[in-house]
């Protein structure tokens, strides 16, 4: 099912992954941000922040209004690309609880699309406390499948009692010095049990994983990242990233 307009030839997906295990299982990290996980045919995006430029104009502060549009057309380059049968967007999906109201109806009827034969699973997050208005769906605080939890916010006692948990919220980056020149990117972030997926939309940040926030959620030193590159990702132990 081919969903992407002709408009969408820019977004030239290979649904290539660099796989690693979490908690025991193969899953595979794509260069768009996104997890695979061939074995569940599950696909798995974080922190999309739809309708951002809306919630900010409703302010008075005036962002490109295209933030939804690129989004979207991103998540369905992929999805197309790896043709699952179950979606997880962990949370944050929406910049606001009222973004899903908001949403024109062409990226509605897109979404929808991208939702055909699907199982849908809405992940609610802190900027998105409630489901989706008027959008196909399940709504959960989490989600566990196997041997994984599904959750917006990472919780310390999981990660403590060694089960594996996948996260997303704090839309990780990190910092390298290659050739002499400071790089930095979004990034997956893991030390085998955890890992915090980087935010899948156009207007979100990046928290560097070298900050404090993240020495509760991982050892020092004993954690991953893998930057996002075009059309390939860059592994990196915490010893080789710098602070900001």
């Amino acid at each position: 099912m081919n969903l992407l307009p002709s408009h969408m030839s820019d977004f030239n997906v290979v649904p290539v992954c660099h796989d690693i295990q979490i908690n025991g299982q193969t899953i595979g990290l794509h260069d768009s941000g996104i997890l695979w996980w061939p074995e569940q045919s599950t696909l798995v995006v974080a922190d999309m922040h739809l309708e951002k430029g809306s919630a900010y104009a409703r302010r008075g502060v005036m962002l490109p209004p295209y933030d939804t549009a690129a989004t979207l057309e991103k998540l369905a380059a992929v999805v197309y690309a790896f043709d699952p049968a179950r979606i997880i967007a962990l949370g944050d999906s929406f910049h606001d609880s009222h973004g899903s109201d908001r949403l024109p109806p062409a990226y509605r009827a897109m979404l929808a699309t991208l939702q055909l034969d699907r199982e849908w699973i809405w992940i609610t997050g802190n900027h998105d406390p409630i489901a989706p208005v008027r959008l196909c769906g399940e709504a959960m605080d989490e989600v566990t499948i196997g041997a994984l939890t599904f959750r917006h916010e990472p919780r310390a006692d999981v990660h403590d009692a060694g089960r594996g948990e996948v996260c997303g919220h704090f839309h990780p980056a990190a910092r390298v010095r290659r050739y002499g020149r400071s790089i930095r990117r979004s990034c997956f972030v893991t030390d085998g049990s955890r890992l915090v997926l980087p935010a899948f939309g156009a207007l979100t940040g990046g928290l560097n994983v070298m900050d404090d926030a993240f020495s509760t959620l991982f050892e020092p030193r004993r954690f991953s990242a893998f930057l996002l590159g075009e059309n390939r990702l860059y592994p990196f132990t915490a010893a080789r990233l710098i602070a900001d």
